[in-house]
């Protein structure tokens, strides 16, 4: 069994279950991602907040980011789902 979720609704589970993982704009530019996934792959995805924090960091910076993984910021997006919003950088975790 599936159900739809808004944006709204996207929020308050991160809000209920991890609070602190990300940011505002972070939580927008996750729910846009995983949104433009399911229509590129034509499946729906499950909302799991405790496997997305585990999946995915944010970070204040591309810089940031990459010296994390040991890497130039313009190799990140080589290695791993990179995805940029006013004000920061979430990174899928490899």
């Amino acid at each position: 069994m599936k159900q739809t979720v808004t944006k709204y609704q996207f929020h308050r589970a991160f809000e209920e279950m991890r609070p602190e993982n990300f940011s505002y704009a972070g939580l927008d530019a996750l729910f846009d991602y995983f949104e433009e996934l399911e229509s590129d792959i034509g499946e729906e995805i499950e909302l799991d907040v405790i496997g997305i924090c585990c999946d995915f960091t944010e970070y204040d910076s591309l810089e940031q980011a990459a010296e994390e993984y040991d890497l130039m910021p313009d190799e990140l997006p080589d290695h791993t789902t990179v995805i940029e919003f006013d004000g920061g950088v979430i990174v899928q975790a490899f």
